[in-house]
């Protein structure tokens, strides 16, 4: 693998996996289900004397940390600052605790020096200083993360010109790290110490997410790139309207992803390699015969990006590529896909190089990028081109989607402002849509009421107010557009955004398992659930770097339910909680039936594995049986990182749990968008 950067900082490029050329990854051996490596593989073992010192300095700087808890009571500034000292012992603790030391001559290093600075950072923090969040350079912070409570670090680049008490806002640039099977908290952290990374632009913060490990920013790692976004732009004078998002390999990957789903956010976006789709990259890519049921191909539009190329009219992109690296391919598939909605996709290609930048086209690249963020995003468009999939990403720009007419069909909305006087809007596959404007940026006449044609039917909506905001709500009767919101019947459920499944969505906010408390009904179904909350529990660590919280259903409290989805575990004898909700779900169990979609099955041999809303809390979902849906199969190459169950499931379990799928899928499929079973599952 060429160097990525100056040869001082080579090890830690290598470390973080800036390209996808690592020895063990991505190869055609990793194409057989039945023979999985590990990830994280095992660590190395150290010495007796090494790790006596850490489990020491681990003992002592946990000591320091609870000890604050309690003396910095009712100072909530130096309280939040915490997380900047439990970085260090968690990376150094978790590494001890799970056989993830993977480089002992350097990471034992790395490891004395993280007990060190935490010992110094609740130092000073104790004496009611924290000279790390004024400082310049390479800093390394950390935020808890609303979805398990955990503390996750990022990395920071503090430019030479910023100066805290000056005001002056700056420019924010995401660095997407690259594939790293190795890139645990230790090794993540003592990388960001030591590398400033591929760019550095002038007068620029470069935020480096830890992105929960190697998941190119999908789920919890997109989740954890706007907690740490949102704790930067808490914690610095950053400029909302000159973001950027960038990435290389692995990281280009989900620098494609964060693009086309969220265009309207960033001032523009540089996508270097990696992938932008799941099935043509596994068969150019990986070799692999893809052969997905119908709802794993449905699933795929969650994360194709391709199927959002539209969007990017909203985000200047500047695409990169070596014109001998497999990896252009993703490049090439979304160029055909911009060209298929009227857009030229800017696409830099280095001569002559393989899976690294020329320095000829970092060039160009910092040179275009510059001249886009000096104008800054376009903060009101006067049109907005929008396709989304799932109401997951419902938003662009001052459009939002409230209800679509088909989940995992193509939703479209193109809204058009008509001078001062209205708006015109074309819409497909939605039901109910707002059009909001935030204060200042409305350019519509605030003393006449605009006209609103929405598919050719012209509605009333109300004017602009005094602050210059403006926002109209219309939603679709019996297939004709009126003004108002959608409004279902008394107890009705419908899908809106974020509450919309599959099951994986529940993972995307605060979520609480809760462990069977009772006896099963069978004991092979007691046995199943049993091992699949423990996969659970063991891969969310494992893959998403967090310790989910765990309570007994017995334990559950009105707070519980009304702040966590809930991932109920066990059936109605073991679980009193699910017990309680089960006469309020669509489906009926009792010890000898399960009946899901009108089909019944046998108790004693499935299980089922759903999403829906929580009947105790219809704003939060409940889930059945089930983790995040993809396995250690998939870990394997990031492109299948994709859900592999739809919103529910009937497992067989005649049939063994495997890498891919926790038994045999039975049954599957979507549930309209009023939350019910369909007369077909398809």
């Amino acid at each position: 693998m060429k160097p990525l950067m100056n040869l001082r900082f080579l090890l830690p490029a290598v470390m973080l996996g800036f390209g996808w050329a690592c020895a063990t990854a991505d190869g055609v051996a990793d194409n057989q289900i039945d023979n999985v490596r590990r990830q994280p593989p095992p660590g190395k073992p150290i010495a007796a004397e090494d790790r006596q010192e850490l489990d020491r300095g681990v003992a002592e700087l946990a000591s320091e940390i609870e000890s604050l808890k309690t003396e910095l009571k009712g100072r909530s500034a130096l309280l939040e600052l915490l997380p900047d000292i439990q970085i260090f012992h968690k990376a150094v603790s978790w590494a001890l605790q799970y056989d993830e030391i993977f480089n002992p001559t350097n990471e034992v290093v790395a490891a004395k020096d993280f007990i060190r600075q935490g010992l110094e950072r609740a130092r000073q923090l104790r004496e009611g200083r924290s000279p790390w969040t004024s400082a310049t350079g390479l800093i390394v912070r950390g935020y808890r993360s609303r979805l398990d409570g955990s503390v996750q670090p990022y990395g920071l680049v503090v430019p030479p010109t910023y100066q805290s008490a000056s005001g002056r806002q700056h420019r924010l640039d995401f660095w997407f790290h690259g594939r790293g099977e190795i890139l645990t908290e230790l090794s993540f952290l003592r990388d960001r110490q030591r590398s400033p990374g591929e760019f550095v632009p002038r007068d620029t913060f470069v935020l480096h997410p830890y992105s929960r490990y190697c998941n190119g920013q999908k789920l919890a790692g997109e989740v954890d790139a706007f907690e740490a976004m949102d704790h930067v732009r808490r914690s610095y004078p950053i400029d909302e309207n000159r973001i950027v998002v960038r990435g290389f390999s692995l990281g280009g990957a989900a620098c494609w992803h964060m693009a086309v789903h969220h265009a309207s956010k960033w001032a523009a976006a540089a996508p270097g390699a990696g992938f932008s789709e799941t099935p043509d990259f596994l068969k150019v890519f990986q070799k692999e015969t893809i052969q997905p049921s119908w709802y794993e191909r449905k699933l795929w539009h969650l994360y194709d990006c391709p199927d959002y190329a539209i969007n990017l009219s909203h985000c200047p992109t500047v695409a990169y590529s070596g014109d001998k690296d497999s990896q252009k391919q993703a490049a090439d598939m979304m160029v055909k896909a911009m060209e298929a909605e009227g857009l030229d996709l800017v696409h830099i290609i280095g001569t002559n190089a393989g899976h690294h930048y020329t320095a000829e086209a970092k060039a160009e690249i910092n040179q275009r990028l510059d001249a886009i963020v000096a104008r800054g995003r376009e903060q009101l468009p006067a049109r907005v081109r929008f396709a989304t999939y799932t109401l997951r990403y419902p938003e662009m720009a001052w459009v939002r989607i409230e209800g679509l007419e088909e989940h995992w069909e193509q939703g479209r909305v193109e809204a058009v402002l008509t001078g001062g006087s209205g708006v015109i809007v074309k819409t497909k596959n939605v039901s109910s849509l707002v059009l909001n404007m935030a204060p200042g940026l409305c350019p519509l006449d605030p003393v006449v009421k605009p006209k609103v044609t929405l598919d050719g039917v012209e509605l009333s909506a109300p004017r602009p107010r005094s602050d210059r905001s403006w926002m109209a709500e219309f939603s679709k009767v019996g297939g004709t557009w009126r003004a108002g919101p959608l409004e279902g019947k008394a107890g009705e459920f419908r899908k809106k955004p974020g509450l919309q499944g599959p099951i994986d969505d529940a993972f995307l906010d605060s979520f609480l398992m809760v462990k069977p408390s009772g006896s099963a009904w069978h004991e092979k179904t007691g046995r199943w659930a049993e091992g699949e909350f423990k996969h659970a529990v063991e891969h969310w660590r494992r893959h998403f770097r967090g310790d989910a919280r765990v309570k007994e259903a017995g334990a559950v409290t009105d707070a519980d339910i009304a702040s966590h989805n809930l991932i109920l575990w066990g059936d109605p004898s073991s679980n009193p909680l699910l017990q309680k909700i089960l006469p309020l779900l669509p489906i009926q169990w009792d010890e000898r039936s399960l009946r899901v979609a009108g089909v019944a099955h046998a108790s004693s041999e499935h299980m089922p594995v759903m999403i829906y809303p929580n009947p105790l809390n219809p704003r939060r979902y409940i889930v059945l049986n089930s983790g995040f849906t993809f396995r250690e199969y998939d870990y394997l190459n990031n492109a299948r990182q994709v859900p592999k169950l739809p919103d529910y499931a009937v497992i067989d379990l005649k049939q063994p749990v495997t890498s891919r799928f926790p038994g045999g899928v039975a049954a599957a499929g979507f549930f309209n968008e009023q939350w019910q079973f369909r007369s077909s599952p398809k």
